[in-house]
Order: C-alpha cells, then structure tokens, then sequence
C-alpha cells in the first residue's frame, strides 16, 4: 500500500506548496483523493501513469479540493483515454463538471461516470473483488466525506510440503487456498489450518480532510493501519476551529488515539507557520507514531 501526496496544504496554491491531491496505491489500484488545483503537474513531476487512475474520490466542494478537477478530466481526453473515468463526491459535482464541459464544447471521448454523494450515515461506495471503500462523514462548513479504503483478506497460501504429504491432488488446490478442508480417500478430513498459512492481513487507509474534531468517527477509523487527518492549525490557533470548522494537530493525534490506529499522517496545513515541523512536535505529546505530509513525499506502508 503506497500513498503519494501531490498536494497537502490548506486554501491557495503557493510556488512551493500544492493544495490537496493525493494517490493511494492499494492492491493494484490507483486512486485519486481529491483533486486541488494543479493536481495533474504535481501527477506528472511525481511520473504517476494518468491511465491508471480509474477512480476518483472528491471530500467537498470546496476549491483546494477539486479545481483541479476539470483540468484532469480535459487532460485524459487530449491523451485519447478510452477507459471509463468514474468520479465520487458530493451532489452538485456532475453539474460543475458538466457546465464547464458544455461551455467549451469539450466532451470527452471516453466515459465519465458520477456517483454523487447525499449521505449522512456511512456507506459503502465502490467494492471489487479486492478492495472496499466506504465513506466517512465529517463535519465542515459544506457537505463533507473522508473515505475509508479497505483490502479485503486474501486467499490462504499453500504450505507445500503438508499438501504432499497428504498426497492431495492438484484439483482440490484453489478449494484449500479458499479455505475449504479435505477429506481424503480413507475418509479423514484434514482441516484447512493444517494445509495452509494465513494469508498477509488486509491493510486500510483513512482519508479524514475536511472537519472539525469530531470523535464520532472514532468507530468508524477503529484499528486502521493508517490515518490521514487534517491538522490546519496548532493549538495556539484553536480558536479558529470552530469558526472555519478545522483541527488542530492535537485533535487529530486525540482522535488518532482514541481510534487505537496504527500511524497518524498530518496534513493539510495552513502556511502561516515557518516549519509544519511544528505540528509533529504537537501531535506527539498526545499520539507516538505520527507522520506528516509534504508535497512529493511517498509512504510505503
């Protein structure tokens, strides 16, 4: 599971820093999460394939979530893209997109599907044979929802050497691996346990941008492996919370805790501090392995 960030940092686009885009890599997927303004030359600088990405997963319809958008979707078309493009987020999305579009006489050439997002409870929105992702309501100033990403177990690996001495045959090969026990000729029934090895456990990502500290997605993240969480501001600037309904880098390592997940990723920061190292050194008197974005950066989890 791999995640790039091409983007991370709060309201405008600055000559250094990129507002929110980000891939995650997951079981041969490649998801786009948001799509901020100069998302597709931040795909390009980071030599990700655009023909990989199939998916797109927008939180709001706030600018540094998805101007970026119409810029991408018109790309594909100029490159000949023949593969479907589906896009998900909040209702309003397929109007936007659709307007620009017409206005231009710039209809693509491949299929771009909408799956707009009402919501307020959570909800599976995408399910293949390898990966689910549901979504996360959050509470910010428009409609809002992270996104959960979850590989689903896969099969049990074959221990070699107990299958051969049991002398089973080739056929009953994907039956094992899917779990199934054996019953042999003289009618003993070898469990599955003894025929195989657990397969590597599922691992999920939590994408929590935009919203105000909120421990009613606690549940929701419980035990992931790795969550995203937006960190606007330091404490100093809590005050500011409630009114542009953000969090601070404390909330988000409060919630990181209380949800018992593996690692914390801080991100979209608003650039009015000299160093985000600044929100490190704060989510950490609260939550221990506690990473940050950056624009560029990759995480190999």
């Amino acid at each position: 599971m791999n995640l790039t960030i091409l983007g991370c940092y709060a309201a405008t686009p600055r000559t250094m820093t990129n507002p929110t885009s980000q891939v995650l890599e997951m079981k041969e997927r490649m998801f786009l999460i948001d799509c901020g303004e100069g998302t597709q030359v931040q795909l390009r600088k980071n030599k990700l394939r655009f023909s990989k990405i199939n998916h797109v997963f927008i939180s709001h319809l706030h600018g540094d979530h998805f101007y970026g958008l119409i810029g991408l979707i018109s790309t594909f078309s100029l490159l000949n893209r023949q593969t479907d493009l589906h896009v998900y987020g909040p209702k309003g999305v397929k109007e936007i997109i659709l307007l620009q579009l017409k206005l231009s006489n710039s209809w693509t050439g491949y299929n771009l599907y909408f799956h707009e997002l009402e919501g307020k409870e959570p909800e599976i929105i995408y399910e293949d044979k390898k990966v689910t992702v549901s979504t996360i309501p959050l509470k910010h100033r428009v409609y809002t929802n992270g996104f959960l990403f979850r590989e689903k177990p896969g099969e049990r690996k074959l221990n070699i050497e107990a299958v051969e001495n049991y002398g089973i045959d080739m056929v009953y090969y994907q039956k094992i691996k899917n779990g199934g026990d054996i019953k042999l000729d003289d009618g003993r029934v070898i469990p599955n346990a003894e025929l195989t090895f657990d397969p590597p456990a599922p691992k999920s990502y939590a994408f929590c941008s935009d919203t105000v500290y909120d421990e009613s997605i606690v549940p929701l993240i419980k035990d992931v492996d790795v969550v995203y969480h937006e960190s606007t501001f330091l404490e100093s600037e809590a005050h500011l919370c409630d009114k542009t309904m953000h969090t601070t880098a404390k909330q988000a390592a409060t919630i990181a805790k209380m949800a018992n997940v593996k690692q914390l990723v801080l991100g979209h920061f608003s650039t009015r501090y000299s160093s985000i190292e600044l929100f490190k050194e704060e989510a950490k008197t609260v939550f221990e392995n506690v990473e940050l974005a950056d624009d560029g950066k990759v995480f190999e989890f």
